[in-house]
């Protein structure tokens, strides 16, 4: 099972000119992310940089629009991720309890963990074959 940790932006990372607020954050997050690899559950994990620097596309049937960032609404907007594979949703979530504060000790912060989606979820086709052949769904390609 695939799950994605999600780090909520907060006002400060949105005003981020640098990477990480400050070295002791990024060396536990470091130290987190090398205690996940060392037991292999990790997939992947990075920061994203400001909203401001990003876009979105707003669909309206075949229109598309650009809108550049930066985003209003802070709450909504993720600042970064990391993506782990374990046995059960109860291994995601103790190793969810053990992420860094991602604001820094003392700090106000939040993050989401929700599940993936496995390509076993949907019913068989040939669209799913498709991903499939692609090593996407958590499968290598073929």
């Amino acid at each position: 099972m695939r799950f994605m940790i999600i780090v909520k932006a907060t006002d400060e990372s949105e005003a981020e000119t640098s990477p990480a607020p400050d070295e002791a954050l990024l060396v536990e997050m470091a130290d987190y992310h090398e205690r996940l690899a060392k037991a292999g559950v990790l997939l992947d994990g990075s920061g994203l940089t400001p909203s401001s620097q990003g876009w979105r596309i707003r669909y309206n049937g075949e229109q598309r629009t650009v809108i550049d960032g930066p985003f209003a609404e802070t709450k909504e907007l993720i600042a970064g991720y990391t993506l782990i594979q374990v046995k059960s949703r109860e291994e995601a979530m103790e190793w969810a309890r053990r992420f860094p504060n991602p604001a820094g000790a003392g700090k106000p912060a939040e993050i989401e963990v929700r599940p993936l989606y496995e390509l076993e979820d949907f019913g068989p086709s040939e669209a799913v074959e498709r991903f499939r052949d692609l090593g996407m769904g958590g499968e290598p390609a073929r």
